[in-house]
C-alpha cells in the first residue's frame, strides 16, 4: 500500500486525535468485545462507542503567524495539521480530542528541512516573541507536546530523518533527530546493525523525542534507556549551537550531554546524535514460568539480576496482567514471569539454563518453553513472551477503545529499591483501586514490572475503570455541547486518580516517571522529587540557552522566573 499523500492528508495516515495509523484503530467487533469485558467486569454495559468528530468540525482561531518570506521553510496552516500538533497522546489528550476539544493548537507547522533552517526559525522566533513547541511524532503520554496559549509555532522535524554516518569500527551511528524508529532500524539494517531501543512508541516516536525525554526502551536490562545508548548530542539553543564531542567515556567535568538527556525541549532542539549501536542478534531463547504469588516473583527476578544475568525481556505479570495480555491463563489464576535472552552469535543454551535453575531454586515453574531461536531474532517471540508482545504493541489502540466506550484507563510507571519494592506495589494497586471506585464505581487493576536492575526495579500499573459516576461529575457549561462534556467529564475522573496515585508514588520516595517523562502531568510531582538547588540550576541554564523563555515554556521549569518584564522577547 502506497504511503498517503501529505497534501491530501498531513497525518500521514495516523490518527489526527488519538494513538497510531487509523487502519489499525479496534473496529466494530473488537469495540464489542471491549464492551462485554467491562459489563463483565463493572456490571453495567458502557454506552455506545463514539467516533471522532469530524475534523472538519473543529472550530480553530486563524493563525495569528505568518513567517517572513525570507525564510523559506515548509509551514502549514492546514486545520487537520494543526489539530494534530495541538496534542499527544496523554489520556486527558485522547479523551478530549475524540470528541472535538483541542483548547489549543499551534497557529503555524513548521518543516525545517535542514539544521540551518532550524537555527532560521529560532532566530525568528526569538526575535519576534514566538513559542517554539518542538515536535518529533506526537507520542508523549504526559502533556509534552501541548501548545501554548501565546503565538505558537509546532517544530516538526520530520524532514531530519537519515542515518548520516555509520563508523563501523567503533560501532556508532550519527542520526539525524527527527528519525522515526523505523526509519533508524531500516537504514541501520544496510550496515546488519540495530540501536536496539524499542519503546513501545517506537513506531511512532522520533530519535531525538528519546533522548529529549530520557526515553527507555522495552529491554528489561543491561543498556536499554537512551542514555545508555547516547555517544554525543548536537542541539541548537537560542544562543548558539551546541555540540559535544563523541567519546566512549569522559571524566572532564559535567556531562552536556546529559544535560540534555530529558531536556524535554527547553533548552534546545536537538537535531542529531552519534548513537552506539551494535549487530543485529541472532540468537534467541525465551521461556514462560509460573510463580505462587507477586512477591515471590519479585524476589525471583531480585536474584536473576543480582547474579549477573542480564535477560533481555523480564517481565514479572500479576495474575490480572497476565490474563488481559494472554501470556497466563484467562481465569486470572497465574503470576507469569515472561523472560527472553538475545545475542550476536553465542549460543544461548547454557545462559537460559543457568537462569532457569536459579529461578526453580526460587520456587518458580516452568511453563512453556524454553524455546531456541537462531538467524535474525530481532522481533520475534513465541508462547507467553509473544502473547505478551502482541498485546503490549496493541496496548495503545485498546486503550483508545475503550475511551471510545466512555472509561477511564492510565497507566503509572516508577521505581524503587528492592527493600521498598513490595510495599510500594501493595500500596499503589490499593491506592489505584480505592480511587478509581470512589470517582467510577468499579476498577481493574493490572500490575508488571517492566525493567529490573541489581538495586531495584520498574513497577508499572494499568488502571481500567468504567467511567465517571454521575455523582462525582464536575459541573460543566451546557454551552460546551454533549461530546465535549462527555470527554471533560472522563478527564475529570481520570485527573483525580492520576493525582491520588501520583502523590503515593511521591510519598513513598519512588520517581513519578520512570521512562514516560515529566511533561505537564508530572511536572507538580517532579517539582517535588528534585532538589531545590538543582532546580535553581536548572533554571539558571534554562535563562543561558533560551533567555526569552521561547521553548516549551511551562516544562520543567517556569517561564516567568526568567524574563524581566519589558525585555527584548519578553511575552510577559
Amino acid at each position: 500500500m502506497s504511503a498517503p499523500d501529505r497534501r491530501q492528508d498531513p497525518t500521514g495516515g495516523r490518527s489526527w486525535w488519538g494513538w497510531g495509523h487509523r487502519e489499525q484503530a479496534l473496529g466494530a467487533d473488537a469495540l464489542d468485545g471491549l464492551a462485554a469485558l467491562l459489563t463483565q467486569r463493572f456490571g453495567l454495559p458502557p454506552p455506545g462507542a463514539l467516533d471522532p468528530v469530524d475534523p472538519a468540525a473543529v472550530a480553530l482561531s486563524e493563525p495569528r503567524v505568518r513567517l517572513p518570506d525570507h525564510l523559506d521553510v515548509p509551514a502549514s496552516r492546514d486545520p487537520v495539521d494543526r489539530l494534530w500538533h495541538g496534542h499527544g497522546n496523554a489520556f486527558r489528550d485522547v479523551a478530549r480530542a475524540l470528541h472535538g476539544d483541542v483548547p489549543r493548537v499551534p497557529d503555524l507547522v513548521v518543516r525545517p528541512r535542514s539544521p540551518a533552517e532550524v537555527e532560521a526559525v529560532l532566530d525568528h522566533a526569538t526575535q519576534v516573541g514566538l513559542v517554539v513547541v518542538p515536535w518529533g511524532g506526537g507520542s508523549s503520554v504526559v502533556g509534552g507536546v501541548t501548545p501554548s496559549a501565546e503565538p505558537c509555532l509546532s517544530l516538526d522535524l520530520g524532514h531530519l530523518d537519515r542515518v548520516l554516518e555509520v563508523e563501523p569500527v567503533s560501532r556508532t551511528a550519527r542520526i539525524q533527530a527527527g528519525a522515526l524508529g523505523p526509519q533508524i532500524e531500516a537504514q541501520l539494517r544496510a550496515h546488519g546493525l540495530t540501536l536496539r531501543h524499542f519503546p513501545q512508541s517506537w513506531e511512532f516516536s522520533t530519535l531525538g523525542g528519546w533522548l529529549a525525554t530520557r526515553a527507555g526502551g522495552h529491554f528489561a536490562t543491561g543498556p536499554t534507556h537512551i542514555d545508555d545508548l547516547t555517544a554525543a548530542i548536537t542541539a541548537c539553543t537560542p544562543t548558539g549551537w551546541w555540540s559535544s564531542r563523541r567519546l566512549p567515556g569522559s571524566g572532564a567535568g559535567p556531562s552536556p550531554d546529559r544535560l540534555l538527556l530529558g531536556s524535554e525541549g527547553v533548552l534546545g532542539v536537538i537535531t542529531e546524535a552519534w548513537m552506539r549501536v551494535q549487530p543485529r542478534p541472532r540468537a534467541r531463547a525465551q521461556a514462560t514460568l509460573r510463580l505462587a504469588s507477586f512477591d515471590a516473583g519479585l524476589a525471583a527476578v531480585r536474584a536473576l539480576v543480582q547474579d549477573g544475568l542480564r535477560p533481555a525481556n523480564c517481565r514479572l505479570l500479576d495474575p490480572v496482567e497476565a490474563a488481559l495480555s494472554g501470556a497466563g491463563p484467562a481465569d486470572g489464576s497465574d503470576t507469569v514471569l515472561v523472560l527472553g535472552f538475545e545475542a550476536v552469535e553465542a549460543p544461548l543454551d547454557g545462559i537460559m539454563d543457568r537462569a532457569l535453575t536459579l529461578l526453580r531454586d526460587n520456587d518458580a515453574e516452568v511453563v512453556d518453553g524454553p524455546h531456541l531461536r537462531g538467524g535474525d531474532a530481532t522481533g520475534t517471540a513465541e508462547g507467553g513472551a509473544g502473547a505478551w508482545r502482541r498485546a503490549f504493541l496493541q496496548g495503545p489502540y485498546l486503550r483508545d477503545g475503550l475511551i471510545r466506550l466512555g472509561a477511564v484507563v492510565e497507566t503509572f510507571e516508577t521505581a524503587t529499591s528492592w527493600e521498598r519494592a513490595g510495599e510500594l506495589i501493595a500500596t499503589l494497586r490499593d491506592t489505584a483501586a480505592r480511587a478509581a471506585r470512589e470517582v467510577c464505581g468499579g476498577a481493574m487493576v493490572a500490575v508488571r514490572t517492566t525493567h529490573a536492575y541489581p538495586d531495584g526495579v520498574a513497577p508499572y500499573l494499568t488502571v481500567i475503570a468504567p467511567g465517571p459516576l454521575p455523582a462525582r461529575r464536575r459541573p460543566i457549561s451546557p454551552e460546551v455541547g454533549e461530546r465535549v462534556a462527555r470527554g471533560r467529564a472522563q478527564v475529570a475522573a481520570w485527573d483525580e486518580i492520576k493525582v491520588a496515585v501520583s502523590e503515593a508514588i511521591d510519598a513513598a520516595g519512588a520517581t513519578i516517571t520512570h521512562h514516560h517523562a515529566v511533561g505537564r502531568d508530572h511536572r507538580a510531582w517532579y517539582d517535588r522529587q528534585r532538589p531545590e538547588p538543582f532546580a535553581r540550576a536548572l533554571v539558571a541554564a534554562k535563562a543561558a540557552l533560551d533567555p526569552s523563555a521561547v521553548l516549551n515554556p511551562g516544562l520543567l521549569v517556569d517561564p516567568g522566573l526568567l524574563v524581566e518584564p519589558g525585555a527584548p522577547g519578553s511575552r510577559q
